[in-house]
């Protein structure tokens, strides 16, 4: 069985574009930048949310094709989500600066607000405020 040595699950996402993701996670989203590692196969950019890492890795080489983008078109990890208490301020941001969604706002349970967008390589990202 897991025994947490801390309170987060962190995740790495390879992308095709480093300053295309770091603008979207950093910029748009406002995670906060605490690094970089060399790792064999590319360099690993590190982000916090709470105590949550966001990995976004490039590659050394020229980037993998990206898969079916969607949460039903294949099989393993499908969506990052993110609680957060301005779901509204933050879906009108996004918007404005012409993100894609997947799932505009809504009420997905009572209580519970949900929206869905794409990253810049069409990783979908959930946006989740609970009263």
């Amino acid at each position: 069985m897991l025994q947490p040595a801390k309170n987060s699950v962190d995740i790495g996402i390879m992308v095709s574009d480093i300053d295309r993701a770091r603008a979207f996670y950093e910029g748009l989203l406002g995670l906060t930048f605490v690094g970089t590692m060399p790792l064999p196969f590319g360099m690993m950019y590190r982000f916090l949310f709470g105590e949550s890492q966001v990995k976004l890795v490039m590659p050394k080489n020229t980037p993998p094709p990206a898969g079916p983008t969607g949460l039903d078109k294949q099989l393993g990890f499908r969506y990052l989500t993110f609680f957060v208490k301005n779901l509204t301020e933050l879906c009108a941001e996004l918007k404005g600066q012409g993100v894609e969604f997947t799932i505009p706002e809504r009420e997905l349970a009572p209580g519970r607000r949900i929206a869905m967008v794409k990253d810049p390589d069409g990783n979908i990202v959930e946006f989740v405020q609970a009263s």
